[in-house]
C-alpha cells in the first residue's frame, strides 16, 4: 500500500528532523561550566592525604561521614568527621576531657564561607569566613577539580597542614 505523504506528515518529518537537529548542535551540545557543575550537596566518601615523603594516609578514616555543599549564590559549608569520634562520656558537649576534645578535633574540621571557580585552571577557591579549626578563618584555599562527573567530584588541597602533604577529597553526588 503507498505510504500517505500528506501536509501533516511532513510537518511531522521536518518538525522531528528540526528538533533533531537543535538537540545535535554545538550551542545544545556545550557541557556546563564547572561552577554550574558543582553546585549542590555532595557526601564525603573519604580524604586521602600524601606527605612529602610518598606516605599515605586517611586523616577521617575509611568510612567517615560529611558534606559539602555549593549554593547557587557563592556559598559554601564543608563537615568531614570520622567515624570513629568518640561520644562525649559526660553527655555534654562543654564537659568533655581533654582527651575527647582533643580526638575530636583531630578527626573532624568543618569550614563555610564563599567560593569561585576558575575554569581555565580548572580549581575552586574556598574563602573561609569561619571554621572548626579557627587558624582558617580569613584564608583562601585554593583547591584543584581533578574530577568532576555528575555524579563525583575530586579535589585536592596541594597544601594540607601548612605543607605536610596534600589531600584528595572524594565525593558522591547527594540524592
Amino acid at each position: 500500500m503507498p505510504r500517505n505523504t500528506s501536509g501533516d506528515d511532513m510537518k511531522i518529518g521536518i518538525g522531528s528532523l528540526f528538533a533533531l537537529m537543535l538537540v545535535a548542535s554545538p550551542a545544545a551540545a556545550q557541557q556546563k561550566s564547572l561552577r554550574d557543575q558543582i553546585v549542590g550537596t555532595w557526601n564525603f566518601v573519604v580524604a586521602e592525604v600524601v606527605a612529602p615523603d610518598g606516605k599515605k594516609s586517611l586523616p577521617f578514616g575509611e568510612t567517615p561521614s560529611g558534606i559539602l555543599i555549593f549554593s547557587a549564590g557563592g556559598q559554601f559549608a564543608q563537615i568531614h568527621v570520622a567515624s570513629d569520634v568518640p561520644k562525649i562520656a559526660s553527655n555534654n558537649r562543654l564537659t568533655g576531657t581533654p582527651e575527647e576534645y582533643s580526638t575530636i578535633m583531630r578527626r573532624s574540621i568543618s569550614l563555610f564561607g564563599t567560593y569561585s571557580v576558575d575554569e581555565e585552571k580548572k580549581t575552586v577557591t574556598y574563602n573561609i569566613v569561619s571554621s572548626s579549626y579557627p587558624n582558617f578563618a580569613g584564608e583562601a584555599q585554593v583547591r584543584t577539580i581533578d574530577k568532576l562527573t555528575a555524579d563525583e567530584f575530586v579535589n585536592t588541597n596541594p597544601n594540607v597542614a601548612g605543607g605536610r602533604g596534600r589531600a584528595s577529597n572524594f565525593y558522591q553526588r547527594a540524592m
